[in-house]
């Protein structure tokens, strides 16, 4: 069985072939000025394609008998989580940006192209809006506004479905909390197979994170757009990607921040023991949402590869259940995962559509 994966990122796109049994991966960094030429976030799709196509020829894998070709998932209407065959519904949705512009709406795209290509069908699996909460974790407080479901769900469901294999039980039929902790920090309840709650990692909501603020509080944000400093454009544009850490060190790299910190600089110490304990308060209220009836805590992104942070958090948590660390994104690994679910081990295979709520 061979399969192909593509996860295009906004300044990388990333590849892997799975071939007789081996896991051979590709890391493209794109040049920004490179990607400044385009208008438009689609428009770098040629540019993308011919990278992946270069890389399969340079590694001999261009006429190899793709079983599938999987894509990372985009920002498309929400949907539960699982493995989509990409359809017209779905390609026009990430063409049009539904939910939003961002690379990784070229995944399906790009899958969708080189499965034609190859004769064998294309997918994505659990993008960034699987939405499968709880009614009453959408209440925000105020009518109107409601909670949202964004969050890292490829490498949530990914680390949770290898937890639960680590207790020797399946993901359908588990109780956790997963933290992905990166430049976004999502954290999840992950309840027999659905994530019923989790905060929205893009938009402003839980703990802040070394490049977005999380939740804030509302009136000093009115205040800020009173004062001018800044519009809700711009301060939203700021909320996720020069808020948390950098917005009070200007740095985002976690083991400086760390550095820092054991070095004796007392505002690094501050920032970093204060993300620790918006960490652990959003897992510890996670906790009681599930009656306490947690299995175990995932701790993973690539913060988790901090042993600084880890037991840190750790230190706060252990009260709640096993803790399995699990560093690092998957998302490539997560991505041939579903692939062969579908192909070798029978899941269904779920059908989009532009009516999908």
């Amino acid at each position: 069985m061979t399969y192909l994966a593509i996860d295009p990122g906004s300044t990388s796109t990333k590849v892997a072939v799975y071939w007789n049994g081996k896991f051979i991966k590709g890391n493209f960094d794109h040049d920004r000025k490179d990607l400044e030429q385009f208008q438009d976030i689609m428009d770098q799709k040629d540019m993308r394609y011919k990278t992946i196509v270069s890389w399969l020829g340079v590694h001999g894998f261009s006429d190899l008998p793709f079983r599938a070709v999987i894509g990372r998932g985009g920002l498309i209407r929400p949907v539960e989580g699982g493995v989509f065959a990409v359809n017209d519904a779905l390609i026009k949705d990430l063409e049009d940006g539904f939910s939003g512009r961002h690379a990784s709406n070229l995944g399906g795209i790009l899958a969708r192209e080189f499965a034609d290509s190859h004769g064998c069908p294309a997918y994505i699996a659990d993008p960034v809006v699987v939405d499968e909460m709880d009614a009453v974790a959408r209440l925000s407080g105020l009518s109107g506004v409601e909670r949202k479901s964004i969050f890292h769900a490829l490498n949530q469901k990914a680390m949770a479905r290898k937890a639960a294999e680590s207790l020797g039980r399946s993901y359908d039929d588990v109780t956790l909390i997963v933290a992905h902790l990166g430049g976004g920090i999502s954290i999840g309840a992950h309840k027999k197979g659905r994530v019923v709650d989790v905060n929205d990692a893009l938009s402003g909501d839980g703990p802040y994170s070394p490049e977005r603020t999380g939740g804030l509080p509302v009136s000093g944000v009115a205040e800020l757009i009173r004062s001018g400093a800044y519009t809700p454009e711009t301060l939203v544009r700021t909320a996720a990607g020069k808020g948390g850490v950098y917005s009070y060190l200007s740095i985002t790299d976690i083991r400086e921040l760390v550095g820092r910190a054991e070095s004796g600089d007392d505002q690094a110490e501050l920032v970093l023991s204060g993300m620790v304990y918006q960490i652990a308060k959003e897992i510890g209220g996670l906790a009681a949402a599930l009656d306490g009836a947690v299995d175990g805590v995932v701790i993973t992104g690539g913060i988790a590869r901090s042993e600084t942070v880890v037991e840190r958090i750790s230190s706060k948590i252990r009260f709640i259940g096993p803790i399995l660390v699990q560093p690092g994104e998957h998302e490539l690994e997560a991505l041939i995962d579903a692939a062969r679910r579908v192909t070798e081990h029978g899941e269904a295979v779920k059908i989009y559509s532009n009516t999908t709520v």
